[in-house]
């Protein structure tokens, strides 16, 4: 019993440490320290969201990417699969190893599959580190809802509670004292930051929203797959998991988190062909009668200080080009008074904002840092 105990308190005099140590460097850093950097780790690496990780943070002086991890890459150099940032990152790629990773960083982004992240979280790692997980696995708070659409065991349930989901324009203080961030996924945040401000305002009836969403191949992901291949795609447009979409108990929780009782969407995606982007088409029935200046209202009260959310002039339609490349979503709306109903648009680049850009503006909260830096990149 004497040896375990004294196990226990070098593993807290261990925990403690490093807690400090990442304090420490916060401090510094906002101090001006230009010495002390964050130590990064991104897992799935070489998958479309951690290549953009790695595109954004190498051009900031104060983050160190201390390891890419990468299952079918390792070995290879990180610029051998990604030719744009040869000379800026060749480093080559290790395995997926997250709690080797954890001991020598202070951040661990993962951008892996479903069921990866969840299958090798353990206290030890969240008390070595921060992690972002750009996954679905802590984005819902019912597990069996999480079960259910994506058809795959949780493996770790007891971190759900502590995670907090990583959109800043509605978690902002949560996230600052984080330790896990559930990121959002590409539609739920450009559905959600559309038709938010006018859910707030109460001017919807929750049950009668219907969502339209179209997004770019890349939010299909780097797997080889005979459908996104190019001839499959160019030239033509489609609908996908109708009514079956596993970002649909997503968009679900935190629009009932708004509406104060649970409310039921109908979503339906589609693929077109071009790289990036998501544009977000979302339709509700009218609560009681508005005007189009109250509408903008709702908008500009919800998101006048927010760096990354621009509320359009009334009756803008979005468009995904306006966006990409950037961390930005432009949201606006239209009055349909003739069926007593309002249109609300949304687009967002979805390996930005819908990714890799909003879990650095995750990151930058959780390091005390301002929450634009690095990530102001203007639209292409």
């Amino acid at each position: 019993m004497r040896v375990g105990a004294d196990n226990i308190r070098l593993y807290i005099k261990i925990t403690i440490a490093k807690k400090l140590h990442i304090v420490y460097n916060c401090c510094m850093r906002l101090k001006g320290d230009s010495q002390m950097k964050i130590k990064v780790g991104i897992i799935g690496a070489t998958g479309y969201a951690g290549a953009e990780l790695v595109r954004l943070l190498k051009q900031r002086d104060d983050i160190e990417i201390v390891s890419l991890g990468s299952r079918s890459y390792a070995g290879t150099p990180f610029s051998n699969e990604y030719g744009a940032l040869r000379g800026y990152e060749d480093d080559e790629c290790a395995g997926e190893d997250m709690l080797e990773m954890s001991k020598t960083v202070d951040v661990i982004f993962t951008a892996t599959p479903q069921g990866f992240y969840a299958s090798q979280l353990s206290e030890e790692i969240l008390s070595s580190c921060k992690v972002i997980d750009l996954s679905a696995d802590f984005r819902i708070t019912d597990v069996n809802i999480y079960e259910e659409w994506y058809k795959i065991h949780h493996p770790c349930p007891e971190f759900i509670k502590e995670a907090v989901y990583g959109l800043p324009e509605i978690n902002r203080e949560k996230i600052k004292n984080a330790r896990l961030i559930a990121n959002p996924g590409c539609y739920p945040t450009c559905s959600f930051l559309s038709i938010y401000p006018l859910l707030k305002a109460g001017y919807i009836d929750p049950d009668t929203i219907i969502i339209d969403a179209k997004s770019g191949t890349s939010g299909a992901g780097r797997g080889a797959k005979t459908a996104n291949l190019f001839c499959e795609v160019n030239e033509s447009i489609k609908a996908y998991s109708v009514a079956a979409h596993r970002h649909v108990p997503e968009i679900e929780e935190q629009l009932s988190n708004v509406a104060g009782r649970d409310i039921r969407i109908s979503f339906t995606p589609h693929l077109v062909p071009m790289l990036r982007g998501i544009l977000v088409t979302a339709y509700a029935s009218l609560t009681k009668p508005v005007t189009p200046e109250e509408l903008h209202a709702a908008y500009e009260a919800c998101y006048k200080d927010e760096y990354f959310v621009r509320a359009l002039p009334y009756g803008t339609p979005p468009e995904t080009r306006w966006v990409r490349g950037s961390n930005l979503a432009d949201v606006s709306c239209k009055l349909d008074a003739r069926t007593n109903r309002v249109i609300m648009m949304g687009a967002i680049d979805n390996m930005v904002k819908g990714a890799a850009g909003q879990a650095i503006q995750n990151m930058n909260l959780m390091f005390g840092l301002p929450e634009t830096t690095g990530i102001t990149q203007l639209p292409l």
